[in-house]
């Protein structure tokens, strides 16, 4: 190497400032010693998810959520991280295998980093790059009737944007029929929403590509904010000439697990909204997904249709995207109301004005209550 550059990098290297002096060994104080698990049952909807809390040996907890969890793979689970420290989020990762306990393992372990921390997950995260949320109510019905009370409850509690599910189908290729139905339900809905509302149709991943297709074109003119999960991906040829023949965005992402799948739809152009599900996909899975998708100019709009704990979770997520788009929330109702206030200590869910508001305490920022927990819990037959 020529002696200048030498003389350059010896230079550099005197003006550098000094490295930090390293931080003093925590010892086993983050080791996590422990790992519970609430199974629960929303009385109105039926909503399940599983509820775990991860204890560490100073006295530190956190909170986690996953879709429903069985006994073998939570005592698995548990076998599998005990005597881990709660920052070691990629062995915890490689180790707990099935999906659901996966994402909530992480999203606790992340809690009580920041608890640590004394810092929200946002923060932890790298952010915020924002200081509210955009906020999506899923509506529930069979009728366009039904659909249309659930959207007036959803705009009382404060959300200016909805997801409609489809007219359920008779048979597989449903036709023109099948077409002017929907669009009949989502010219209802917009008429009756007034003005400032939008609206992202749920296809469920129930039709073929060509149904799917017709009715994206159909839609144009309704201006979706997207069609969501409009057909099974199965077939990413189908998916992409999907794409690309139709001006409606494309959103797709709530059934796909590996990273593979998500680099392929993307690469492929296949999407433009990117709908990972934070009951089977963690937190720092998704920031990755995130950050894949920005380098091709893709949203990123979560899917959740779990509890309080997981929607504090996606709050902090949501902060910490640069990409990010919009938040689904479950829309509760009465007694789920109070269930899911009682167990996140608090109203941990509010939207107001379309948006809702991070949560700027340590860690999740929330209070779980155990007695609740304890009170919801849906007991073996």
């Amino acid at each position: 190497m020529p002696s200048a550059m030498l003389l350059r990098r010896a230079k550099l290297a005197a003006q550098a400032p000094a490295a930090p002096a390293p931080s003093p060994p925590q010892g086993d104080a983050l080791e996590i010693r422990d790992l519970r698990a609430w199974p629960l049952r929303e009385p109105v909807s039926g909503r399940r998810y599983t509820v775990i809390k991860l204890e560490t040996r100073a006295g530190l907890s956190g909170w986690g959520e996953a879709a429903e969890a069985s006994p073998r793979e939570l005592a698995e689970a548990r076998q599998a991280i005990l005597g881990l420290p709660a920052t070691a989020h990629e062995v915890a990762r490689r180790r707990v295998i099935a999906p659901g306990l996966n994402a909530a393992v992480n999203m606790a372990m992340l809690d009580i980093a920041g608890r640590h921390a004394k810092a929200p997950i946002y923060q932890v995260l790298g952010g915020p790059t924002r200081h509210k949320v955009r906020a999506l109510a899923p509506l529930a019905g069979d009728t366009d009737e039904a659909l249309a009370a659930s959207m007036k409850q959803a705009q009382q509690a404060g959300f200016r944007a909805f997801l409609v599910p489809m007219p359920r189908g008779q048979w597989r290729n449903q036709g023109q029929s099948f077409v002017q139905r929907v669009r009949r339900r989502m010219d209802s809905l917009r008429a009756a929403a007034g003005d400032g509302m939008d609206f992202v149709l749920d296809g469920g991943g129930a039709l073929t590509p060509g149904d799917a297709a017709s009715l994206a074109a159909a839609l144009e003119p309704s201006h979706l904010l997207w069609f969501d999960e409009p057909c099974a991906v199965s077939n990413h040829g189908a998916i992409r000439k999907l794409a690309a023949e139709n001006v409606t965005p494309i959103g797709f992402g709530r059934d796909v697990h590996r990273a593979g799948d998500f680099q392929d739809l993307l690469r492929e152009e296949s999407l433009d909204i990117l709908r990972p599900s934070l009951g089977s996909t963690s937190l720092l899975s998704i920031r990755k997904l995130a950050a894949l998708a920005e380098t091709y100019y893709t949203a990123v709009a979560p899917y959740h249709d779990g509890g309080p704990i997981a929607t504090a979770a996606a709050l902090h997520l949501a902060a910490s995207l640069p990409n990010f788009f919009i938040q689904q929330i479950p829309l509760a109702v009465g007694e789920d109301r109070r269930m899911r206030d009682e167990i996140a200590g608090g109203p941990a869910e509010r939207v107001r004005d379309g948006f809702a508001e991070l949560l700027a305490g340590p860690g999740l920022g929330i209070t779980v209550n155990e007695k609740a927990l304890e009170k919801y819990l849906e007991r073996a037959a």
